[in-house]
């Protein structure tokens, strides 16, 4: 059963709020060259199937409900 592994994450132009706070934390820390520090979301799951077919279901999945494609991207990783 193939293993599926989404990354969410926010569109590259839109500011990250949580992103910011985070990178203002690690700055506070003393790690001033870490920059452009951004927050996102893994999903995991496991299908029934083919890879191929895997993949394609959890891109529906993606676009019905995982993500949301106004504001996010997402990525599909697929593990037999």
């Amino acid at each position: 059963m193939p293993k599926i592994t989404v990354y969410v994450t926010l569109k590259p132009t839109l500011l990250d709020a949580q992103g910011r706070t985070v990178e203002g934390a690690v700055h506070h820390l003393g790690y001033e060259d870490v920059t452009n520090v951004r927050i996102g979301k893994i999903i995991e799951m496991e299908m029934p199937g083919g890879a191929e077919e895997a993949r394609e279901r959890a891109r529906v999945l993606c676009d019905k409900l995982l993500a949301n494609p106004v504001t996010e991207s997402y990525r599909i990783e697929v593990q037999p």
